[in-house]
């Protein structure tokens, strides 16, 4: 995951109006950048100290800059991403010059900008600190960082040095108040994977606890889920640089669905360089979003918007979750709904593993089931034909069913997909997904491409029996806009997703499940 460029104007999207920097009474201001950063020319090649330093302080000046914007916006919190001061494309030993020493215990314990001298190597981190303090914000930012370690210790490298992919949290009074190692790599390999997962909390005054980590690791148990369940959070920090990958796997799609799964504020800032497919930030809350994403510029964006402090409690809809798991059957066997609303009126209908079937009004069809890939995994679908209609679709042991109407007729073709098994490309992990998907043309061939614009405006109420509790509903609009459900939860042991109209032509509606436990 990566990004690249120079010039940069000042730019802000002040998604709300806002008045001094407490902000209203059980609400807080937040603030995400989506950095451009400037790359080294020659990542692979070893460079001094000096050098690297000189190159990292070219983007530290354009934070500086960012974090007095946001200030002066009334933001509380800013946030920064992955890979923004120092790059990508580094070997473990042309990126030594670039990382600093950070201690990884007494939290709180050390003010980089005020006591510079307590170690070597910390440049980066008390330029950070001073931004903080000079503005009296919370700033949580991406940094490259290193450990000594004796080579006779297990996991030492033969260097004799770890170096992590590490996130900073600071207050306002710059103080260093938690560090975070990136778990879960994405072919990182100048970096190293901390022998335990990091649970990373800082408390601030205006919107009480935030957890944080980074990027790929928003798709797996360790640390993302487990951090909140164990602490109960609603307040998530996310610093990434995410290579957009449609149709489930865009990045504010995803953020999105994972702050409305969890009931969780997330401020997730990206890096962004549109011709590698990096663009995507936002703050999110369950309920509504602001967001950036733009693939046909260049330069930064800083985001500012007013968001209440408190979600539902996530514990009670994990109790629910389980609870739901506990009743769970491994059949196939299951219903189709006949209404649109939220009752999600179930009846029984005969069905095999791998099959499909469409009901119309006063016929019955059997549209052709067809596999096609869509991002590496090899899914089955069924076509929609005609206005309205009910589609089952089935694999392994998941099954999904679709009722829908369009709205307007267009000669789009779109297609229901399952997939129940291992993702193996750029990654391994367990994945269920019912998808509801525009094909990139009207061939079967073409459903699962990458697709970003759309007319169709669909009424629909999506589900499947999903084996896991967890699940992250996707729905995305022409332009690679965000739309919310009118409906979403358990119902009778299926999972649903519904609809009534879409505020712009359908993209993607789908459940993507993940099945941690079968990674």
């Amino acid at each position: 995951m990566v990004a690249v460029c120079w010039k940069l104007p000042i730019c802000f999207l002040l998604c709300q109006a806002v008045s001094g920097g407490a902000g209203r009474d059980g609400h807080y201001v937040a603030a995400v950048y989506e950095h451009e950063s400037i790359l080294s020319p020659a990542p692979a090649a070893r460079v001094e100290r000096r050098a690297a330093l000189q190159l990292m302080g070219r983007n530290l000046d354009i934070y500086e800059q960012q974090v007095l914007a946001a200030a002066r916006q009334g933001a509380q919190i800013i946030v920064f991403p992955e890979d923004g001061i120092h790059g990508f494309n580094f070997t473990r030993s042309s990126i030594y010059p670039y990382l600093d020493f950070i201690p990884y215990s007494h939290p709180g314990k050390w003010n980089p900008c005020r006591e510079p001298y307590l170690y070597n190597d910390t440049e980066v981190v008390q330029r950070l600190s001073c931004m903080a303090l000079q503005n009296k914000i919370f700033l949580v930012a991406n940094l490259g960082t290193k450990q000594p370690c004796e080579r006779r210790e297990p996991r030492c490298p033969p260097d004799g040095r770890f170096q992590f992919n590490t996130n900073v949290a600071l207050g306002a009074d710059g103080a260093l108040l938690a560090t975070y190692r990136k778990h879960n790599l994405y072919f990182e390999s100048a970096f190293d994977t901390p022998a335990q997962p990091d649970h990373a909390l800082f408390d601030t005054p205006f919107a009480g606890t935030f957890g944080m980590f980074t990027c790929f690791d928003i798709l797996f148990y360790e640390p993302a889920v487990s951090l909140i369940r164990q602490y109960n959070l609603k307040q998530i920090v996310y610093p990434t640089a995410w290579m957009n990958q449609l149709p489930l796997l865009s990045a504010v799609e995803f953020q999105q669905a994972f702050s409305t799964a969890f009931n969780v504020n997330i401020l997730a800032a990206n890096i962004h360089h549109p011709t590698l497919g990096m663009t995507g930030s936002g703050i999110y809350t369950p309920v509504k979003s602001f967001i950036y994403h733009n693939m046909e510029s260049y330069g930064g964006k800083l985001i500012v918007a007013e968001i209440p402090v408190t979600t539902a409690d996530y514990k009670t809809n994990l109790e629910s979750n389980e609870r739901f798991r506990e009743n769970l059957h491994g059949s196939c066997r299951t219903s189709t709904s006949t209404s649109l609303d939220d009752e999600v009126c179930f009846k029984e209908q005969e069905e095999t593993a791998g099959g499909v079937s469409e009901k119309g009004e006063g016929k019955e069809q059997s549209p052709p089931s067809f596999y096609a890939e869509m991002m590496y995994d090899n899914f089955t679908f069924v076509p929609l034909w005609g206005e309205k209609g009910e589609l089952q679709v089935c694999a392994n042991s998941l099954c999904c069913y679709l009722n829908y109407q369009k709205a307007v007729l267009t000669d789009e073709l779109y297609a229901l997909g399952v997939f129940d098994g291992l993702h193996t490309v750029h990654g391994t992990y367990y994945v269920q997904a019912c998808a509801l998907v525009k094909c990139g043309g009207l061939s079967f061939s073409t459903c699962g491409q990458e697709v970003t614009d759309a007319t169709a405006l669909i009424d629909f109420q999506l589900w499947g029996n999903m084996s896991t509790p967890y699940i992250f509903p996707l729905l995305l609009t022409s332009g690679i806009t965000l739309d919310f459900a009118d409906h979403m939860g358990w119902k009778n042991n299926h999972y649903f997703l519904s609809k009534n109209r879409t505020s712009a032509g359908l993209l993607t509606a789908a459940l993507y499940g993940r099945w941690y436990e079968k990674d």
